[in-house]
């Protein structure tokens, strides 16, 4: 197979690059971003199947023509809200399968209705398979099947878990820094009362967590409302929540106001975020409630009753995961499984669709982070 990742010098797309160089299933890899100097000094070091090209996706003509010579591309490359339709869209035009970790609703929405596009050409393109989204649709599907019938899933993550990345290619303006800011402003979209909704972002959850206790969440726009919706019919309520200390809710919301009174531009709030994130006296001080650091809640019936299942990991990583790794392993090891031909699906999907091995993968995933005798913790309210 031949296998291209856009993006593959920033800060998820190394780890990607890192983690499938050495996947015998590979024949050609080609690292390709916006500069060739940096692609061609990072495919120097992955091995001889490897070769960096230059690439700008803003150039439509120019990609297509790349993809024509790959079976598969992999797209790490961010903000998802400007770039995932069109590359996803590109992909299918080159005849390409297609995987990415895109973390924002809004293109997934439009990504999901070239199903049928990718179905014809008998193309499997999955959405959102990193951490958040990713290993919370994993655990929210372990989750499901625990019950009888669903109406209601919660995703959820600490906001202050995931390291930043020391290393990246990017210049400018960090995107998984706007990718936040764009979610937690203006107003984002959720599943309620079996409609989709536009509420304001940040609004507090309640999360009764069996075995745990109730805590509070805030509303975080994200793809997992979306996609559980749209693979799972029974789905009335889905919503996606992150969580943490009081100080890290009360300086999100200060941004939030500032951008919507127009008295802080996005740019400026992102590179804010990025230079917060990286003070050590900052993260000393982080105290998360004692919800899991990630998690789904899945409500519903069982045998009658309404029951609550949660699914977490147990088990601690042999090292503090950045983000990088959080997020580009998951993408790795799903590749690995559609290269071995273990997901047979086609069309476009999420990583809580019927096509994947949800167990499997999630363990995987798991044993990829360093983490001995892992477990996929199960708590239920019966």
């Amino acid at each position: 197979m031949k296998v291209i990742i856009l993006g593959a010098c920033g800060g998820m797309g190394r780890h990607v690059a890192k983690t499938i160089s050495s996947f015998k299933e590979i024949d050609d890899l080609a690292i390709a971003d916006l500069s060739l100097k940096d692609s061609e000094s990072f495919a120097s070091q992955l091995g001889f199947h490897a070769k960096g090209v230059k690439v700008d996706i803003n150039d439509n003509e120019k990609l297509l023509r790349l993809l024509f010579n790959y079976d598969v591309v992999l797209n790490t490359v961010g903000p998802f809200f400007k770039f995932g339709y069109k590359v996803l869209k590109t992909s299918l035009e080159a005849n390409c399968h297609y995987m990415d970790i895109c973390d924002d609703w809004e293109p997934t929405e439009k990504m999901l209705e070239l199903n049928n596009i990718a179905k014809d050409k008998n193309l499997l393109a999955i959405l959102g398979l990193g951490a958040s989204p990713g290993i919370t649709n994993l655990l929210g599907k372990i989750a499901i099947n625990h019950l009888d019938k669903v109406h209601t899933i919660y995703t959820g993550w600490n906001l202050e878990e995931a390291q930043p990345e020391p290393i990246s290619s990017q210049k400018g303006v960090n995107a998984a820094m706007i990718h936040g800011i764009e979610q937690i402003t203006g107003k984002v979209k959720i599943f309620k009362d079996g409609k989709f909704k536009l509420v304001n972002p940040l609004k507090k959850q309640e999360v009764s967590y069996p075995n745990i206790g109730t805590y509070n969440a805030y509303i975080f726009g994200h793809p997992e409302a979306i996609t559980f919706p749209h693979h799972l019919k029974d789905i009335v309520n889905s919503v996606n929540l992150a969580h943490g200390n009081k100080s890290t809710i009360f300086v999100l919301r200060v941004i939030r106001k500032l951008i919507n009174l127009k008295i802080l531009t996005k740019n400026t709030a992102a590179r804010f975020l990025e230079w917060l994130e990286n003070q050590k006296d900052f993260q000393k001080y982080v105290h998360s409630n004692s919800l899991p650091d990630i998690y789904a809640v899945a409500i519903g019936s069982k045998n009658g009753n309404e029951e609550t299942v949660a699914v977490s990991l147990d088990g601690e990583p042999s090292r503090e995961l950045t983000m990088g790794e959080a997020t580009g392993y998951p993408l790795s090891l799903g590749l690995k499984m559609f290269l071995n031909n273990e997901i047979l699906e086609r069309g476009v999907i999420a990583p809580e669709s019927d096509g994947i091995d949800h167990k499997k993968l999630l363990m995987e995933i798991y044993k990829s982070f360093g983490i001995k005798d892992a477990k996929i913790k199960i708590d239920k309210s019966w």
